[in-house]
């Protein structure tokens, strides 16, 4: 999807909102566990009940990888079902890959030069440290995102993230070498919404770059504060949410909570825009 017709998605929607289906098995309505797959059971009802109010999904692939075979069938039924709805949203492998060379290719052929099309994502998250060689096959991929993973919500972000190097944040230092790297039309970053405040000065450096937004919800990042720092002309946001939409409850009744939480969002997203 190119970044015009994601801004398009988004204008038409009214919602920048992001459904992340980190789809723990453990955590599902018992009634489910009934079904030979009740991960995809999950996951098509939690889609149907917020397509209307959601631009993008992010399988989590750690709740799909830890199952084994099971649980990468259970990803595989998910994007095909993703599939049947071309045009009316954003897939994005939450993977946070990053290798050397060779294997980041393979790698980005995973994810988006896979023979089994069915397979195939719009967006990869990808972890900048091994630096430029390990994020370049990501970037050969016409119409592919990645996702560079910039200043995360969680703790441990302090460790290095925050660090000073040469006057700046190593964060920072990721954000302009990377920008060399890749455009805005093929090149998202992670900034935790726990960071908001931060919006402001990364906005100075990529400007013009979609920025993925987790932490809004069940980690109590604000809606109001990522966009009050975080929006630009071309909305320029995708805003996740988890837990807080897909785990609404863990009754019968799921869907239902998670389209009310979805719907909440969108209304919210709709004033903002």
């Amino acid at each position: 999807m190119l970044k015009e017709e994601l801004y398009k998605l988004i204008i038409k929607k009214k919602s920048f909102l992001c459904v992340g289906l980190d789809s723990d098995i453990a955590k599902l309505p018992k009634h489910l566990l009934d079904f030979d797959d009740p991960v995809f059971e999950f996951n098509k009802a939690i889609i149907d009940a917020t397509i209307d109010y959601t631009v993008a999904y992010k399988p989590n692939l750690a709740f799909y990888e830890s199952r084994g075979v099971a649980g990468m069938q259970s990803l595989k039924k998910t994007i095909q079902y993703l599939n049947k709805f071309p045009g009316q949203l954003f897939t994005i492998a939450d993977a946070k890959r990053g290798d050397i060379g060779n294997t980041s290719k393979l790698y980005a052929k995973s994810f988006f030069g896979n023979e089994d099309v069915s397979k195939n994502f719009d967006a990869v998250t990808v972890a900048p440290y091994m630096g430029e060689d390990s994020v370049a096959p990501f970037l050969e991929y016409k119409g592919k995102w990645i996702i560079l993973l910039a200043l995360t919500s969680n703790k441990g972000a302090e460790n290095f993230q925050l660090m000073e190097s040469e006057g700046k944040k190593i964060f920072e230092h990721v954000l302009e070498k990377s920008g060399k790297w890749g455009t805005s039309e093929n090149m998202m970053y992670v900034v935790g919404a726990t960071q908001a405040r931060m919006l402001t000065e990364i906005r100075k450096i990529v400007p013009d770059h979609f920025l993925l937004v987790p932490g809004v919800g069940a980690q109590g990042g604000s809606l109001e504060e990522v966009a009050k720092y975080g929006l630009n002309d071309g909305c320029g946001l995708l805003v996740n949410a988890s837990r807080s939409i897909i785990f609404a409850s863990n009754g019968n009744d799921f869907a239902e909570h998670a389209k009310s939480e979805a719907g909440a969002m969108q209304k919210i997203m709709q004033t903002l825009l």
